[in-house]
């Protein structure tokens, strides 16, 4: 009796001590979401990306402020590896990551920002 009553404590206090609210992981010092903070915007992409380009041409189109990062160059790369993203375009919205061409997830974080973009 007395060892289930030790496993009921244990596991009391381990469902427990998971739902402690704990400090978000520190993100790489590469991360653009260290310079994003909750309303800036990075885009990284290609030159050669056809997709990259017609997401270019949709944020001037709609005045949207954001900075590209080319990952053909080191700083790029890092960015990349430091999101763990494998392709382009990686749109960075304040802490949002947006992987590939997604006008419906891009358009879902933009709207909140004020911008209206049509894809």
């Amino acid at each position: 009796m007395r060892v289930v009553h030790l496993l009921l404590v244990v596991a009391l206090v381990g469902g427990a001590w998971h739902l402690w609210p704990r400090e978000p992981a520190p993100l790489h010092p590469d991360d653009p979401r260290n310079e994003t903070g909750e309303r800036r915007i990075v885009m990284l992409a290609a030159e050669w990306c056809g997709y990259c380009r017609k997401q270019q041409k949709a944020f001037e189109l709609a005045d949207v402020r954001y900075r590209v990062l080319d990952v053909d160059t080191e700083a790029g790369q890092r960015a990349m590896h430091a999101l763990g993203a494998r392709g382009v375009p990686t749109t960075v919205i304040g802490q949002d990551v947006i992987r590939g061409y997604d006008t419906q997830g891009l358009q879902d974080r933009l709207e909140p920002l004020g911008y209206r973009v049509s894809f």
